[in-house]
């Protein structure tokens, strides 16, 4: 027989993660929520990830679909990237894919795939008995496993306007489960832009831009056991509301020789949801800055270094968050990798390793159409 406080412990962790995140029992209209997609909002792309995530202004490869869809227009090749992360000691695994195409000399699509999820996790409803609040006789036979997952996927568009202004408007449908206890689906729109002017690259990405409505469904006949053992009402599906935010970007490259690059980028995310604890804010508004350089060596070395957040609150005072990183470019092949944490540096969080691979298809055959100047 399994220990009966094991056995327990693993009763109110399943319980937790399944209450918390459905909607109170009694809500039924849509509610405005601070963390809806936040599976989204750690970043993609090891190399802009070792940068601070200071990407919305910088942004020029298949990784544009996320930060800023109109930096797709920089590409002169088709573009394909993968990236692992294991987040919170590696509790949380998510998973990224993408690819962009150009289609003319002014328009390129792209799409990404998006997974963060945490699997096996034990459901040990059915091991206990409710009459008793023990375990019932050979608990492991009781015990059934679920993941919660949540899944993205974009379409994306970028058309380049003028020599020095790109747009771009990117496509979100959002999936969540929690095992078989409920589902969610979700949609809407990221816009945004990208103006040069000299050295100075400015970017614009509202995300959200329509909000995201997600919608809940409860399977409410796998709540019986849950109904059961706590004696409290199944939660109810509904609907929930994910406000826009705003962020703006700006970068600049400057050579430092013939062999030695070096880009420096900054962002300041606006957010409207009233996240409060620990973000600097004025009323409702919250904002989130980030910072972010890369040092190339013959475009094939690269080292990064940024800060991805900071943080101020009264127990620990200003926190920053910072991020480390480095690439290899080999002919078509790029592997990049970023280090950070999810809470500056006395996070009791866990660190998060990145790892990247880009493959970009320089073949003349796949070479853009260059009848119209562009950036």
């Amino acid at each position: 027989m399994l220990p009966i406080k094991i056995v327990y412990r693993s009763r109110i962790i399943a319980a937790a993660i399944v209450s918390l995140a459905l909607f109170n029992p009694q809500t039924q209209a849509q509610d405005v929520v601070k963390y809806g997609a936040d599976f989204l909002a750690g970043g993609v792309g090891a190399r802009a990830l070792g940068m601070g995530g200071a990407f919305v202004g910088h942004a020029n490869d298949v990784t544009s679909g996320y930060w800023n869809v109109a930096g797709l227009q920089a590409l002169d090749y088709p573009q394909a990237a993968y990236m692992h992360a294991e987040r919170f000691g590696g509790i949380v695994s998510f998973d990224y894919g993408a690819a962009a195409f150009p289609l003319t000399a002014r328009s390129t699509v792209g799409i990404s795939f998006f997974r963060s999820g945490v699997d096996d996790i034990a459901n040990t409803l059915a091991a206990f008995n409710p009459d008793t609040g023990l375990p019932r006789p050979n608990p492991e036979n009781y015990i059934t496993y679920f993941s919660a997952a949540d899944y993205a996927f974009f379409l994306s568009y970028a058309r380049r306007l003028r020599e020095n202004l790109s747009v771009g408007v990117t496509g979100k449908v959002i999936r969540r489960s929690i095992g078989d206890f409920a589902s969610a689906w979700g949609y809407s729109f990221d816009v945004a832009a990208q103006y040069k002017i000299g050295r100075v690259q400015l970017g614009l990405n509202i995300q959200d831009a329509t909000s995201m409505i997600q919608s809940w469904s409860v399977n409410q006949g796998q709540f019986a056991e849950f109904e059961e053992t706590f004696g409290e009402t199944a939660p109810q599906g509904g609907s929930e509301m994910v406000l826009p935010v705003a962020r703006l970007g700006a970068a600049t490259n400057l050579p430092l020789t013939d062999d030695i690059g070096f880009t420096v980028g900054a962002d300041l995310d606006l957010a409207f949801d009233g996240q409060k604890t620990y973000a600097f804010n004025t009323g409702d508004i919250s904002f989130h800055p980030r910072l972010g350089t890369e040092v190339t060596y013959k475009g094939i070395v690269a080292l990064r270094g940024g800060i991805s957040n900071v943080t101020s609150s009264d127990r620990y005072g200003t926190q920053i968050t910072p991020t480390i990183g480095a690439g290899l470019n080999i002919s078509q092949v790029s592997v990049d990798y970023g280090f950070g944490d999810f809470g500056g540096l006395q996070s009791e969080l866990g660190y998060s390793h990145r790892i990247s691979l880009q493959l970009t298809l320089a073949q003349p055959r796949f070479l853009r159409d260059e009848e119209q100047p562009r950036n």
